[in-house]
């Protein structure tokens, strides 16, 4: 059989897999799933329905996607209490502590609107409190790229909440 009738045959039941599991369609996982099956190949063996042996491949390759440090942050938000009260305002004068749970709130809205990694390195960095080189470590990505995605991260957070400034 060639890959392509293998990927058409498994293609719904996959997606149904993934679907079901992680509770959303994602492709990058249906590309691994594809993926392994290509690279195992040769370790299936015929005693069992090849389906089944796909199906395995796609629920393990889900579950491990969930247990994943790319899945945590992901979903990374900025809405409990204690992250509310790590935000920094620098210009507290009374006028704007009178203000400041409004502008602490539209912060966080914009910041949970950011692009997954621009999210991320903000949390560490600015709300949390980390290093450059201890969200490099945690993120597992060079230093300069933690400094490229909070410039590109705070140059949104600035478009979106230019009326703050």
């Amino acid at each position: 059989m060639n890959f392509n009738e293998i990927i058409k045959k498994n293609r719904a039941n996959v997606k149904n897999i993934i679907r079901i599991i992680a509770g959303e369609d994602n492709e990058d996982l249906e590309q691994e799933v594809y993926l392994k099956v290509w690279k195992n190949s040769d370790k299936y063996k015929e005693k069992g329905c090849f389906k089944s042996w796909v199906n395995t491949i796609a629920k393990n390759v889900t579950r491990d996607y969930l247990k994943s440090s790319v899945r945590k942050h992901e979903q990374l938000t900025v809405e409990d209490d204690s992250t509310f009260d790590n935000l920094k305002d620098s210009k507290a004068s009374p006028e704007l502590r009178l203000i400041s749970t409004d502008r602490k709130k539209r912060i966080m809205e914009a910041i949970n609107q950011l692009k997954p990694k621009f999210k991320e390195v903000i949390i560490y960095t600015e709300i949390y409190g980390y290093t450059y080189e201890k969200c490099s470590k945690k993120l597992k990505c060079p230093v300069g790229t933690v400094k490229s995605r909070i410039y590109n991260a705070k140059k949104e957070l600035a478009e979106q909440l230019h009326d703050l400034l």
